[in-house]
């Protein structure tokens, strides 16, 4: 079976798409003729959205003093780039509801991606070297070509998880992905971020958070999603890890490129544990 990217790409998203208010939302942050009002009527437009965004907007997640009691308030305060990564969180996680796979339970991949997310953030704001709530955006979409491939070529997708496990076998899954498929997840998410029109630091840490020596306009931040992939691969299932043995999948080059230290990225575990209850309500509530 001979498949390309753009197939399964193009196939996927016409079950999985953004609602029209990220996209507008996206492209009016990106305008200098669009103001911070103008932003709040178009979230406004979709009362559901702008519930969610409310609840977050309040929660102690973002740790802001008095309540926002308003979407135009909320652009405001938290400013055009950080609602829309807001948006994106929100919408992203729903455009796939409904789309069925055979392979994975799509709770558990979400509780991975949102944990990925939660120590992206945190690592954000522990080495001041980029946008926290970008970070926790991109850890939050960062596998989202696994979604597409377990929905449009399953067989395949399957056949490259089981190639890891076989006998003399000494691959990563994105690794193995290539050798069976012809390509992996995080190509696959990459182009799924260019056809949604994501913001190019986002397509960028979906596309190279395998390789971050590939990356291109944002190495700092695919690398911050790197190490916290490879941390939250290890440590979001479990109250009883060894977190000396957790941070050490991640080599000690990269660590040092980010200026992170051990305790720092214990911290960063320990807190990104102590968030994920509360915004795994906030995002996935029904």
């Amino acid at each position: 079976m001979s498949v390309s990217i753009e197939e399964i790409v193009k196939d996927v998203s016409k079950l999985a798409s953004l609602p029209e208010v990220s996209i507008k939302v996206n492209q009016m942050v990106d305008d200098p003729d669009s103001g911070v009002n103008d932003i709040g009527k178009v979230i406004s437009q979709d009362p559901a959205l702008s519930a969610q965004l409310l609840r977050i907007a309040n929660s102690p997640f973002y740790g802001i003093s008095g309540s926002i009691d308003s979407i135009a308030r909320a652009v405001t305060v938290l400013g055009t780039q950080q609602i829309r990564d807001m948006v994106f969180s929100a919408t992203a996680t729903k455009a796939f509801e409904g789309i069925p796979n055979e392979i994975i339970s799509v709770d558990d991949f979400w509780h991975h991606s949102l944990y990925c997310g939660l120590l992206a953030r945190e690592l954000a704001n522990q080495t001041h070297k980029a946008q926290g709530e970008m970070l926790f955006t991109a850890g939050l979409l960062h596998d989202i070509g696994h979604l597409v491939m377990f929905n449009r070529i399953p067989e395949l997708a399957h056949k490259a998880i089981i190639h890891t496990i076989e006998p003399h076998v000494d691959l990563e899954l994105f690794q193995s992905e290539r050798e069976i498929i012809g390509f992996d997840h995080s190509q696959v998410g990459g182009k799924l971020a260019e056809q949604w029109q994501l913001p190019k630091n986002l397509i960028e840490c979906i596309m190279y958070h395998h390789e971050p020596e590939r990356a291109q306009e944002f190495s700092t931040e695919v690398l911050l999603i790197y190490i916290a992939d490879k941390i939250a691969s290890q440590a979001y299932d479990s109250e009883d890890i060894d977190l000396t043995e957790v941070i050490s999948v991640v080599p000690a080059d990269k660590l040092e490129k980010c200026a992170l230290t051990n305790d720092g990225l214990v911290q960063a575990i320990n807190d990104a544990h102590a968030q994920i209850s509360e915004v795994e309500s906030l995002l996935f509530s029904k």
